[in-house]
């Protein structure tokens, strides 16, 4: 057993052992950056307050990376590591609130390791990831708030919160479980009722400019989320085949989770009060956005990915050792630390087999090589620089982030084809034999797509 005066430098070094690992194992190993990650990169190109797919934040948060580190793949591994180690820092904060002792509150995030979210699918910053430091942040500062009334706590869980649904819409449900955590208690926090609601007032002002881009864009992100999840197919087996999907993956994902816990517990009989507010707080924050998930696929038939529920499971750690605090063999701690190494080292080891193995993965990519050959055809051809991209996420968006001139990203021009001039600098990707009718410039192909250049000669 750690010594309690141990127990910070032992987070400590965790944190930063594990921010080193998962930044340095994916920009030694891939060749390219991950699909989402390009996708974010080519939005924070052409920063807007929403985008086809998903709300701004993760955009907004590659952009602010790629104006000081540019395009060095290193940073962006980086950025998505902060993001984790600052949700599993506040996980821990809010763990000694909860189980007022340093053991227990390190034992609380240690044993997350045990869940892939947190390790193995970390190094693709996307907005599952962008959630991770939103969705703690909240918790621990409604907790706060609740717990002392302080109106700072509560300016603060309406920002982060705000953040939160920025990154992913999905982050209403943990906003829904802390809602209906607040209402059946509020005999118990009547002081708390009035900056409640003035956090939702914060949250609503800063979510202004993005309820606008909605409307103004048809709510296109939203429908986006509908189709992925396939509701617009209706199939009545869906709505009992998903969700029982979703349980099935959530069981299998978290056995690492339970081997980790059946170590360290001793019985797994446990009494609790129901009506104690750590408790309560725990068991709702953990089982109804779960629950909420469930009733959403049962109701509409939606199939829900698996990485969507990368947040969920970040205060399981801490319901556990509350619940069987009396329960826990410290004789058999030891023993955890092992099983904990052994998962914290497993899961980078096989993070850099699947990279360097053969394979068409979107992370061997020779995104560098293209970009290079592009940016030399178009120097031949061409007198100015190249300011715009036009075409998928993918291709364009590989291009805009590895071309020296950073051009600006479009999916499609719609209604902006007065940007297709020689002064602007255009490159233009898609279909070969619809690009050779319609674009007048130089031609040339990325496999499978063709791409035209419209510059100045």
């Amino acid at each position: 057993m750690i010594p309690k005066k141990n127990t910070n430098n032992v987070f400590y070094l965790f944190l930063f052992t594990h921010l080193l690992l998962w930044t340095l194992i994916p920009t030694f190993s891939n060749t390219n950056l991950p699909l989402d990650t390009i996708e974010a990169l080519a939005w924070g190109s052409n920063l807007d307050w929403g985008f086809n797919k998903h709300p701004p934040f993760s955009a907004f948060a590659v952009e602010f990376f790629y104006y000081i580190f540019g395009s060095n793949d290193w940073a962006y591994y980086l950025l998505s590591q902060i993001f984790v180690i600052t949700s599993l820092y506040f996980v821990w904060k809010f763990s000694y609130l909860i189980l007022e002792d340093k053991t227990h509150s390190l034992l609380a995030v240690l044993i997350l390791s045990s869940i892939y979210y947190y390790n193995f699918t970390t190094p693709e910053f996307n907005v599952n990831v962008s959630q991770l430091p939103f969705w703690a942040l909240s918790v621990y500062f409604f907790w706060k708030g609740l717990s002392h009334n302080k109106k700072i706590d509560w300016v603060l869980f309406g920002v982060f919160s705000s953040l939160g649904f920025l990154s992913k819409y999905l982050f209403i449900y943990l906003l829904l479980s802390l809602l209906i955590f607040f209402i059946f208690n509020l005999k118990k926090y009547k002081q708390s009722i009035k900056n409640y609601f003035f956090s939702i007032l914060i949250s609503l002002v800063i979510l202004i400019p993005h309820f606008i881009w909605l409307l103004e864009n048809d709510f296109v992100t939203i429908f986006y989320g509908l189709n992925r999840s396939g509701i617009s197919d209706f199939n009545l087996i869906n709505h009992f085949k998903n969700p029982s999907l979703f349980l099935l993956k959530q069981i299998i994902i978290l056995i690492p989770f339970f081997i980790m816990a059946f170590v360290i517990i001793k019985k797994f009989k446990f009494k609790f009060n129901i009506n104690n507010k750590k408790t309560l707080f725990l068991l709702s924050i953990n089982l109804i956005p779960l629950f909420l998930v469930l009733v959403t696929s049962t109701l509409t038939g939606a199939k829900i990915r698996t990485m969507w529920m990368t947040p969920f499971y970040l205060f399981l750690g801490t319901l556990l050792l509350l619940i069987f605090k009396k329960n826990i063999e410290f004789k058999k701690i030891k023993k955890f630390y092992y099983i904990f190494l052994f998962f914290f080292i497993l899961s980078p080891t096989a993070y850099l087999g699947v990279s360097l193995a053969d394979g068409a993965k979107r992370t061997d990519y020779p995104g560098k090589e293209i970009s290079r050959l592009v940016q030399n055809k178009w120097d031949d051809n061409f007198i100015n620089e190249i300011k715009i991209v036009i075409g998928d996420e993918w291709s364009a968006g590989n291009l805009s982030y590895h071309l020296y001139s950073r051009p600006v990203w479009f999916n499609d021009l719609k209604n902006n084809v007065s940007l297709i001039t020689e002064d602007q600098g255009v490159i233009y990707i898609g279909n070969p034999r619809i690009l050779k009718k319609v674009c007048p410039g130089v031609f040339g192909t990325i496999k499978p797509n063709g791409y035209c250049m419209i510059g100045k000669k």
